[in-house]
């Protein structure tokens, strides 16, 4: 199989944290509460909020994990697998929004708690982009491709996902476990084959 190098981008590098529902905003934080802008994030009207919450599996809790805005649909916590093993769980491997059937958590706010049955997972890495990227990289949405990061210790991510919607940024994300195996830090680039 040949592969072809389709271009550099830009890799950031995700932390654990939450996106919540409305709903549930308000459980945590008590009723008519809006998210408090912390800071812009890369992608166009996300942001990271002034507010965190802990999070428990059966094992353990980490506490002070940031939410990041603006609400979505439906609650959704992204880890890595070290804070899994830390948390006491087995989670999927997923796409964000694919939680049908991923971990339980427990998340806790100053005004209340939550118990979800699932929407506790592993992100996969993945690229967003716009159509006007795609085009230019020469790939689709969904499509699976290889994303090489050079450095002091070069690593291959094999499987990633790429993500076309003219509301992204042209941006590959990994999680903290992958980022410490490359040790890449923010502002790191990839080449992106197929």
């Amino acid at each position: 199989m040949t592969f072809t190098n389709h271009g550099t981008i830009p890799v950031a590098v995700s932390a654990r944290h939450v996106h919540l529902s409305q709903e549930h905003l308000e459980i945590l934080f008590g009723s008519g509460h809006e998210l408090t802008k912390r800071v812009d994030l890369s992608q166009p009207g996300q942001f990271a909020a002034e507010e965190t919450v802990t999070i428990a599996g059966k094992k353990s809790e980490i506490a002070r994990v940031r939410v990041l805005g603006p609400c979505r649909p439906a609650t959704q916590v992204e880890v890595s697998l070290t804070d899994a093993v830390k948390l006491g769980a087995k989670l999927p491997l997923r796409e964000s929004g694919d939680i049908q059937g991923s971990g339980a958590v427990t998340i806790t706010g100053p005004a209340g708690s939550i118990e979800l049955s699932e929407g506790l997972i592993i992100a996969k890495a993945h690229v967003h982009m716009t159509t006007e990227d795609a085009k230019k990289y020469n790939v689709e949405n969904s499509q699976i491709v290889t994303v090489a990061v050079s450095g002091e210790r070069p690593v291959s991510f094999h499987n990633v996902v790429i993500r076309v919607s003219d509301s992204y940024a042209l941006e590959m994300h990994i999680d903290t476990d992958e980022a410490n195996a490359g040790f890449i830090s923010q502002g790191a680039t990839g080449e992106i084959w197929a």
